[in-house]
């Protein structure tokens, strides 16, 4: 895969811009508001309103405090999420080519952003559990680790402990985020925080298993060379039928994203390609509890 060529037709996503005029749709309709009279409260066209509302545009932040005004939403929590939420859209629409490099803790945001819009994860992972099926001491421990020079603050680490405690949500909520985690038989046997901090979350696994929207599949090691082993990746999907996958990708010192249409389908193909060297579902809760039992 060569990441120094930019595809012709290369277009930044929209998948925040729609979610955020799915946002201001919502509180237009919950004030009884036309589009008319929301794009004349902001001196605009009819036209500017159906572009905001179908993420076709990037926004600017007077005319969404203008507009949560309008349509009464006082609540200083939705207006700052609106925002940040426009921020983050501008910040995507800007970005030059079909990857783009970023320092770990700015994309944070983003990343959220973009799972909680989502419908379906794919995630494949080579030394770590899933974000969405950590515990809390397990988290801990791993940021601690990743953390040198980055994560000292204990009231910032318990902040990002935190965060992705709420992430977690999202398994069990009325529409739960769908979920196909593959993993390497390493990341349930490498010791983050200790025996027991493992033994826990192996425990946590076995739990997350059961769950209806979850699919849990382990790589063993006896499955040799696949063509995942060089590193993880999540593959994010959206309920839109023209929305293209977005694919994250971590490395030492930055954030890779993939946002071009047959680059998302080769990630794709790589997973399903991985997966098939998996174990079963079952033999794979299997593995999981041995592993517990050994540690």
């Amino acid at each position: 895969m060569n990441r120094s060529t930019q595809p012709a037709n290369n277009r930044a996503s929209t998948v925040l811009g729609r979610k955020l005029g799915g946002e201001l749709l919502r509180l237009r309709d919950a004030a009884g508001k036309t589009q008319q009279q929301a794009a004349e409260s902001i001196s605009a066209t009819g036209t500017k309103i159906v572009k905001m509302e179908r993420g076709w545009v990037p926004m600017r932040d007077p005319d969404i405090r203008v507009l949560c005004e309008f349509y009464g939403a006082e609540d200083t929590k939705v207006v700052g999420r609106l925002l940040e939420l426009a921020k983050l859209d501008r910040e995507r629409r800007k970005a030059k080519g079909w990857w783009q490099h970023s320092p770990h803790p700015g994309t944070l945001s983003e990343y959220i952003a973009l799972e909680d819009a989502a419908s379906r994860v794919r995630t494949w992972q080579v030394s770590l559990v899933p974000g969405l099926f950590q515990t809390a001491e397990y988290a801990r421990s791993l940021i601690v680790t990743e953390g040198v020079g980055v994560w000292e603050d204990p009231d910032e680490i318990e902040r990002l402990v935190e965060i992705r405690m709420r992430r977690q949500a999202r398994l069990h909520d009325e529409r739960p985020l769908q979920v196909y985690a593959v993993v390497w038989e390493a990341a349930l046997r490498q010791l983050i925080g200790g025996p027991n901090t493992m033994r826990a979350q192996l425990e946590q696994l076995l739990e997350v298993a059961k769950l209806p929207n979850v699919r849990l599949q382990v790589v063993p090691y006896r499955a040799g060379g696949h063509p995942c082993i060089s590193g993880p990746f999540t593959i994010i999907s959206f309920a839109e039928t023209e929305a293209v996958d977005v694919v994250h990708a971590d490395t030492i010192a930055s954030t890779v994203w993939v946002e071009n249409e047959a680059e998302s389908a080769a990630f794709s193909m790589f997973f399903e390609r991985t997966a098939r060297l998996s174990l079963a579902p079952h033999d794979s809760v299997l593995l999981i509890d041995t592993i517990r039992q050994e540690t």
